[in-house]
Protein backbone atom coordinates (compact mmCIF):
# COMPACT_ATOMS: atom_id res chain seq x y z
CA UNK A 1 0.00 0.00 0.00
CA UNK A 2 1.32 3.42 -0.96
CA UNK A 3 1.61 6.05 1.73
CA UNK A 4 -0.25 9.32 1.28
CA UNK A 5 2.10 12.26 0.95
CA UNK A 6 2.31 14.98 3.56
CA UNK A 7 1.01 17.58 1.08
CA UNK A 8 -2.10 15.56 0.30
CA UNK A 9 -2.86 15.04 3.99
CA UNK A 10 -2.42 18.78 4.56
CA UNK A 11 -4.74 19.57 1.65
CA UNK A 12 -7.39 17.17 2.96
CA UNK A 13 -7.17 18.70 6.43
CA UNK A 14 -7.44 22.23 5.02
CA UNK A 15 -10.41 21.23 2.89
CA UNK A 16 -12.17 19.65 5.87
CA UNK A 17 -11.42 22.73 7.98
CA UNK A 18 -12.88 25.00 5.31
CA UNK A 19 -16.06 22.91 5.15
CA UNK A 20 -16.48 22.97 8.94
CA UNK A 21 -15.79 26.70 9.18
CA UNK A 22 -18.18 27.45 6.32
CA UNK A 23 -21.03 25.49 7.89
CA UNK A 24 -20.46 26.95 11.38
CA UNK A 25 -20.35 30.53 10.07
CA UNK A 26 -23.52 30.01 8.02
CA UNK A 27 -25.34 28.71 11.08
CA UNK A 28 -24.25 31.72 13.14
CA UNK A 29 -26.31 34.04 10.90
CA UNK A 30 -29.90 34.51 12.07
CA UNK A 31 -32.17 32.43 9.80
CA UNK A 32 -34.56 35.35 9.29
CA UNK A 33 -31.81 37.26 7.46
CA UNK A 34 -31.04 34.61 4.91
CA UNK A 35 -27.77 32.76 4.96
CA UNK A 36 -26.52 33.69 1.46
CA UNK A 37 -26.17 30.01 0.56
CA UNK A 38 -25.18 30.61 -3.06
CA UNK A 39 -22.33 32.96 -2.23
CA UNK A 40 -21.14 30.74 0.62
CA UNK A 41 -21.15 27.68 -1.64
CA UNK A 42 -19.08 29.50 -4.27
CA UNK A 43 -16.55 30.62 -1.64
CA UNK A 44 -16.31 27.08 -0.27
CA UNK A 45 -15.78 25.68 -3.77
CA UNK A 46 -12.94 28.16 -4.41
CA UNK A 47 -11.35 27.28 -1.06
CA UNK A 48 -11.55 23.55 -1.86
CA UNK A 49 -10.01 24.09 -5.30
CA UNK A 50 -7.14 25.98 -3.68
CA UNK A 51 -6.70 23.19 -1.12
CA UNK A 52 -6.63 20.60 -3.91
CA UNK A 53 -4.01 22.63 -5.79
CA UNK A 54 -1.99 22.82 -2.59
CA UNK A 55 -2.04 19.03 -2.30
CA UNK A 56 -1.19 18.33 -5.92
CA UNK A 57 1.45 20.88 -6.89
CA UNK A 58 5.07 21.10 -5.84
CA UNK A 59 6.17 24.45 -7.31
CA UNK A 60 6.66 27.05 -4.63
CA UNK A 61 4.88 29.89 -6.47
CA UNK A 62 1.79 27.76 -7.11
CA UNK A 63 1.72 26.71 -3.46
CA UNK A 64 1.92 30.34 -2.31
CA UNK A 65 -1.04 31.22 -4.52
CA UNK A 66 -2.95 28.17 -3.20
CA UNK A 67 -2.25 29.11 0.46
CA UNK A 68 -3.44 32.63 -0.28
CA UNK A 69 -6.60 31.29 -1.91
CA UNK A 70 -7.37 29.04 1.06
CA UNK A 71 -6.84 31.96 3.46
CA UNK A 72 -9.04 34.34 1.45
CA UNK A 73 -11.86 32.03 0.31
CA UNK A 74 -11.81 29.62 3.24
CA UNK A 75 -11.39 32.04 6.18
CA UNK A 76 -11.51 35.79 5.54
CA UNK A 77 -14.38 35.99 3.01
CA UNK A 78 -16.77 33.79 5.05
CA UNK A 79 -15.90 35.69 8.24
CA UNK A 80 -16.54 39.01 6.51
CA UNK A 81 -19.85 37.79 5.07
CA UNK A 82 -20.97 36.58 8.50
CA UNK A 83 -20.08 39.80 10.31
CA UNK A 84 -21.70 41.99 7.65
CA UNK A 85 -24.94 39.95 7.56
CA UNK A 86 -26.40 41.73 10.58
CA UNK A 87 -26.23 45.41 9.63
CA UNK A 88 -27.79 48.01 11.96
CA UNK A 89 -30.96 48.16 9.85
CA UNK A 90 -31.18 44.34 9.87
CA UNK A 91 -30.87 44.34 13.67
CA UNK A 92 -33.64 46.97 13.74
CA UNK A 93 -35.86 44.74 11.59
CA UNK A 94 -35.15 41.72 13.81
CA UNK A 95 -36.12 43.72 16.90
CA UNK A 96 -39.29 44.98 15.20
CA UNK A 97 -40.23 41.42 14.25
CA UNK A 98 -39.67 40.22 17.82
CA UNK A 99 -41.84 43.07 19.17
CA UNK A 100 -44.61 42.43 16.61
CA UNK A 101 -44.61 38.70 17.32
CA UNK A 102 -44.88 39.38 21.07
CA UNK A 103 -47.75 41.81 20.45
CA UNK A 104 -49.57 39.25 18.28
CA UNK A 105 -49.16 36.61 20.97
CA UNK A 106 -50.48 38.99 23.63
CA UNK A 107 -53.57 39.59 21.47
CA UNK A 108 -53.88 35.81 20.86
CA UNK A 109 -53.47 36.25 17.09
CA UNK A 110 -52.09 33.48 14.94
CA UNK A 111 -50.56 35.91 12.43
CA UNK A 112 -48.60 39.13 12.54
CA UNK A 113 -50.46 41.94 10.80
CA UNK A 114 -49.23 45.10 9.10
CA UNK A 115 -50.62 47.07 12.05
CA UNK A 116 -48.50 45.02 14.47
CA UNK A 117 -45.39 45.85 12.46
CA UNK A 118 -46.37 49.52 12.13
CA UNK A 119 -46.89 49.78 15.92
CA UNK A 120 -43.55 48.09 16.67
CA UNK A 121 -41.67 50.34 14.22
CA UNK A 122 -43.26 53.47 15.64
CA UNK A 123 -42.44 52.37 19.19
CA UNK A 124 -38.77 51.97 18.19
CA UNK A 125 -38.69 55.41 16.54
CA UNK A 126 -38.48 54.23 12.94
CA UNK A 127 -40.57 54.58 9.81
CA UNK A 128 -42.44 52.02 7.77
CA UNK A 129 -43.78 52.04 4.23
CA UNK A 130 -44.30 49.94 1.12
CA UNK A 131 -42.14 49.96 -2.00
CA UNK A 132 -43.97 51.46 -4.98
CA UNK A 133 -42.76 52.50 -8.44
CA UNK A 134 -42.70 56.12 -7.21
CA UNK A 135 -40.75 55.39 -4.02
CA UNK A 136 -41.92 54.42 -0.54
CA UNK A 137 -45.61 55.00 0.21
CA UNK A 138 -48.03 54.01 2.98
CA UNK A 139 -47.74 50.67 4.73
CA UNK A 140 -50.75 48.57 3.74
CA UNK A 141 -49.36 45.17 2.68
CA UNK A 142 -46.22 43.06 2.85
CA UNK A 143 -43.34 43.39 2.01
CA UNK A 144 -42.80 46.44 4.19
CA UNK A 145 -39.88 48.82 3.95
CA UNK A 146 -38.41 49.64 7.38
CA UNK A 147 -36.14 52.59 8.14
CA UNK A 148 -34.49 52.96 11.54
CA UNK A 149 -34.36 56.75 11.09
CA UNK A 150 -37.54 58.31 9.65
CA UNK A 151 -35.66 61.43 8.56
CA UNK A 152 -33.54 59.48 6.04
CA UNK A 153 -34.62 57.46 3.00
CA UNK A 154 -31.62 55.15 3.34
CA UNK A 155 -30.59 52.78 4.83
CA UNK A 156 -33.69 50.67 4.67
CA UNK A 157 -34.57 47.01 4.77
CA UNK A 158 -37.57 44.94 3.66
CA UNK A 159 -39.59 42.71 5.97
CA UNK A 160 -42.07 40.07 4.85
CA UNK A 161 -44.11 37.85 7.13
CA UNK A 162 -44.41 34.25 5.93
CA UNK A 163 -46.39 31.39 7.49
CA UNK A 164 -48.18 33.78 9.83
CA UNK A 165 -45.39 34.73 12.23
CA UNK A 166 -42.07 33.96 10.55
CA UNK A 167 -40.07 36.83 9.08
CA UNK A 168 -37.96 37.06 5.96
CA UNK A 169 -35.69 40.09 6.06
CA UNK A 170 -33.94 41.20 2.87
CA UNK A 171 -32.21 44.25 1.51
CA UNK A 172 -34.45 46.50 -0.58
Amino acid sequence: MRAVSRNKRLAAALGAGCVVLSVVLALLVDGRLGRQVGVRTAMLALALVCAAILGGRERRTIRIVAWTGVAIWGVFAPLTLTTSAASPEAKFALAVHDDARAAAQRKAQSTITVDDIRTAVTARGGAVGRETPNGVAGADAFPLVLRPDPAHQRPRICLTIVNGTDARITRC
